[in-house]
């Protein structure tokens, strides 16, 4: 049997702002058929992950993509891999069967043509929606588990500050500090993702960030006592805000940068004397770092979604064709939670 597959890839490296015009939806027809023994898996996409960090992969250069295998360049032209869920139709491979769910890394296309060595396993759902597995129990979720408690090492009462708290990885670290009992506040770019972020979310409180025109008075207002922990997301002078009003000890996990992804002029720089003086952690650090905990992770997040502790927020899209819209929204801050793409019914 052979299908039309429609895949998204850039026409050209991408060094500033991603645009639509930058982006191409091809066709191919592809054979639904392996030989015995290739190890070779077909699947059918039905749900990806769309992550602002792909923007590092598509620049000219970028010092990310020379740091782990999931993070190099992709030429232009070239198929673009994404963590999703996906429908095995045809295999190769022993481990696999038609018709098996799988998670791992696949395509932004409709189909997957997946080579021995790709991260690729059976999905169990253990009871919950196919997207959770994508966002809030796949590597979002894993990324707020790991950088919370194993980068912050958060102490139940301490003072938390989230940035871009409305987004996929945020939106979740401010949920787990809330059930250990931590002071959190939040920031975000609209009104409307506030008020999620207090009355959906639980967060302590919470402000938009574009309202404030000195984010060190802001921070200081909402954090008299000082900050304990700034989870990072964005970079920028968030961070530098951030930095001068750590308490003695705080830490900071960079998760992202989003803020100089598109722009390098917006690059932080931190009081490096507050660093010292306060002798502040600031740690960057991946989710590849923390596969270990992956276990623990899955069954304190299921748990705290069965009893209702945990909210998940999602934001999804349907079709190939808006692959590339739905990516460049992340940089405007057009999702609340986690953006995914639907590619097929399940």
């Amino acid at each position: 049997m052979e299908v039309t597959n429609r895949y998204i890839t850039t026409k050209t490296h991408i060094d500033g702002a991603p645009k639509e015009s930058l982006f191409e939806l091809k066709t191919e027809a592809l054979a639904l058929s392996v030989e015995p023994g290739s190890n070779v898996v077909i699947v059918k996409n039905l749900y990806v992950s769309i992550d602002p960090y792909q923007i590092n992969r598509m620049k000219s250069q970028s010092s990310s993509q020379k740091s782990i295998s999931h993070a190099v360049g992709i030429a232009p032209g070239e198929v673009i891999d994404t963590y999703g869920v996906a429908k095995v139709v045809a295999s190769g491979n022993p481990n696999f069967e038609k018709d098996d769910l799988v998670i791992g890394f696949i395509t932004w296309g409709e189909y997957s043509v997946l080579k021995e060595g790709t991260i690729l396993n059976k999905l169990d759902t253990v009871g919950f929606p196919l997207t959770y597995h994508v966002g809030i129990l796949g590597l979002s979720g894993l990324a707020a588990y790991a950088g919370f408690f194993e980068v912050c090492k958060p102490k139940k009462g301490e003072k938390v500050f989230v940035s871009a708290a409305s987004g996929s990885v945020g939106n979740m670290v401010g949920q787990y500090a809330k059930q250990l009992g931590c002071y959190v506040v939040g920031c975000a770019g609209t009104k409307q993702k506030v008020e999620l972020l207090k009355e959906k979310l639980g967060f302590d409180d919470a402000f938009n960030y574009k309202e404030e025109t000195d984010l060190q008075s802001a921070l200081k207002r909402y954090f008299p006592d000082g900050i304990d922990i700034y989870f990072d997301n964005v970079g920028g002078e968030m961070l530098e805000a951030a930095v001068d009003n750590m308490n003695t000890f705080g830490r900071i996990a960079v998760c992202g940068v989003i803020a100089e992804y598109t722009d390098a002029g917006k690059r932080a720089a931190p009081d490096m004397l507050n660093v010292v003086y306060k002798r502040i952690k600031i740690q960057g650090y991946l989710v590849v770092d923390y596969l270990n905990v992956y276990e623990d992770f899955i069954s304190t997040t299921s748990d705290h979604l069965r009893t209702g502790n945990m909210q998940a927020l999602e934001d999804i899209t349907s079709g190939v064709e808006n692959i590339p819209s739905a990516f460049i929204g992340l940089f405007r801050g057009d999702n609340i939670g986690k953006k995914v793409v639907k590619l097929a019914d399940e």
